[in-house]
């Protein structure tokens, strides 16, 4: 009897031991707001789940580039590829790991009846952002939207001041379709832009549209949900109206996936894909082993990634984001068994 309890005992203590250290787990990371409120979640369940605190800012794609490169974070989350430049001056090989998609969509501020959705194209989109088209019943807008009276109203361009994923998927969406925007505003997560007032973030992007009637900016689509803010349907290269939702988004990510994850979805070829989806990534290191990192500590981190792109997908949906197409999720997978610690896999 007193050998089965010292057993017992035994275990307990261990399994406290391994609870306690599993508790004391902080793993860090920056970056994207654009799925922050997924993450949020995730970060959330996986606590409760296993015990392991995620300690995420969300600061923007460029700000998550940044303290990645410097190694100050466990990973970064981005909705930009990281460039080869940046990638060759860190001396390791930075790998994407998709964790879902979204939609950035174009929100605005006009009294206009709750049943109307207005409809844009790439080349009004860009012309109000150039400052070319200035009033709401501009008749480049109306021609659009038959049959909706547009209040005559200054328009007032809202977008983000810091360095943005959400820029990017904006501004290379413009790039694509619109020949002057891609010879003078370009593409990137931050731009120099011609006209309008800047907000950091998503959410700062969503009240200043909110709180300034005649306002237009772009937010991922769960910030113009939550704060209950219109967003329009926008033309795709097929030339078809689409309101951006999970599945539209869905569509345009059925396109091959490359070994490496990067690529674009915006403009897609899809007849009934949203043309402003996008994969967003989290950013690892392939060698973990930086900065006087335990080995636990980087086991902990390709653990919870691992999980975000399996079992944490459950949760993308109800939050508006599309989850992970299977052959995104297996080409993510493929990539976590790739990282290691001091040359040694994390998993097999």
């Amino acid at each position: 009897m007193f050998k089965i309890f010292t057993k017992a005992l035994l275990v307990f203590l261990l399994c406290s031991i391994c609870t306690l250290n599993a508790q004391r787990l902080e793993i860090i990371g920056a970056g994207a707001t654009f799925p922050y409120p997924l993450y949020s979640k995730m970060f959330d369940e996986y606590n409760t789940a296993r015990g392991v605190r995620v300690n995420y800012q969300a600061i923007g794609s460029g700000g998550g580039i940044n303290q990645l490169v410097a190694r100050t974070v466990d990973f970064g989350g981005t909705d930009a590829l990281v460039s080869a430049e940046v990638e060759q001056g860190t001396g390791d090989t930075i790998l994407h790991i998709p964790t879902c998609l979204g939609a950035v969509v174009i929100t605005y501020n006009l009294l206009l009846p709750d049943n109307v959705r207005l409809r844009f194209s790439a080349d009004v989109i860009a012309d109000i952002f150039l400052g070319n088209i200035r009033n709401w019943n501009d008749s480049r807008i109306s021609e659009l939207n038959p049959g909706v009276t547009i209040p005559s109203r200054p328009i007032t361009v809202v977008y983000r001041s810091d360095g943005s994923g959400t820029t990017n998927i904006f501004t290379e969406y413009l790039e694509k379709t619109h020949a002057v925007w891609a010879s003078t505003v370009g593409s990137g997560t931050a731009v120099r832009w011609p006209v309008g007032i800047g907000a950091r973030g998503n959410p700062g992007v969503s009240a200043s549209v909110s709180q300034t009637p005649g306002a237009i900016g772009y937010v991922e689509l769960i910030y113009a949900l939550s704060n209950d803010m219109p967003y329009g349907d926008v033309r795709n290269k097929a030339g078809n109206y689409i309101t951006p939702t999970i599945e539209s988004v869905s569509i345009a990510a059925n396109v091959a996936i490359p070994p490496d994850t990067k690529v674009s979805l915006t403009d897609t070829d899809a007849v009934n894909g949203y043309p402003l989806s996008s994969f967003t990534w989290i950013l690892l290191f392939t060698e973990q082993n930086y900065n006087n990192r335990s080995h636990e500590q980087a086991k902990a981190t390709v653990d919870l990634i691992h999980w975000m792109i399996t079992d944490g997908q459950s949760f993308a949906s109800a939050l508006h984001y599309a989850p992970l197409p299977d052959a995104a999720k297996q080409r993510g997978i493929d990539l976590i068994k790739s990282v290691k610690y001091n040359g040694q896999v994390l998993v097999n």
